[in-house]
């Protein structure tokens, strides 16, 4: 194991402890020690591990939900759902995985919204979609490939929003609001699938580099 690998299992190890501590501390290196002591670890080492930044703090915690959720939810035990079944699986399994931690995630989202961290959040945002959509067995490489990770992200990100406020039982209102949005874009996509059903022998660049990203076996 390199270095590197080594700092990132390191902080992959702590983040929900340190989502743990966020709930009071905010995304900061009094919750990153809190974390360092639940952990056993050195106190130095975890807070030179973040750099004292929030955003490798979120990063790393976006980082270990979406390990969490590749190991619990691999795509074979997911692949005699239907596919709208398959997604809201995997978003559910995030917002369990975020239960308890309300208050963690919404200090996460104000730091997501400063404008200096726009960017890198659309970035978390795409990769944790990316993640969900290989899972549920998604190989397209064309400009679905594209679409359907900014829908879902778009979605996962208005969920978020809708969870940091929930009061309801069991996050009723949160899931009620998934579910709308799930069934939302299945509509369409079923719709969009009929209007370009003729594209299909149409040459693409899309398509070409979409083939670059998922090469023949």
């Amino acid at each position: 194991m390199t270095d590197h690998d080594h700092n990132d299992s390191f902080r992959l190890t702590l983040a929900p402890l340190i989502a743990d501590a966020a709930g009071f501390d905010g995304w900061t290196d009094a919750a990153v020690t809190a974390a360092a002591h639940v952990a056993e670890v050195d106190p130095e080492a975890a807070r030179f591990a973040f750099g004292g930044k929030p955003m490798a703090m979120i990063a790393a915690w976006t980082s270990a939900i979406d390990a969490r959720m590749a190991e619990q939810l691999p795509r074979e035990r997911l692949a005699a759902l239907p596919v709208r079944e398959r997604i809201r699986a995997l978003v559910e399994f995030r917002l369990d995985e975020i239960s308890g931690r309300e208050e963690a995630l919404r200090q996460a989202l104000i730091v997501l919204a400063r404008p200096d961290h726009v960017a890198a959040a659309a970035r978390l945002g795409w990769r944790s979609a990316d993640a969900m959509w290989r899972l549920a067995g998604d190989t397209a490489t064309d400009l679905n490939h594209y679409t359907k990770r900014a829908t879902l992200a778009a979605i996962y990100a208005a969920t978020l929003a809708v969870l940091a406020d929930d009061r309801s039982e069991a996050q009723a209102d949160t899931r009620a609001f998934l579910a709308r949005r799930i069934d939302g874009v299945m509509r369409f996509e079923k719709l969009k699938a009929k209007a370009f059903k003729s594209d299909g022998d149409r040459p693409s660049l899309v398509r070409l580099f979409g083939r670059l990203r998922y090469p023949a076996r």
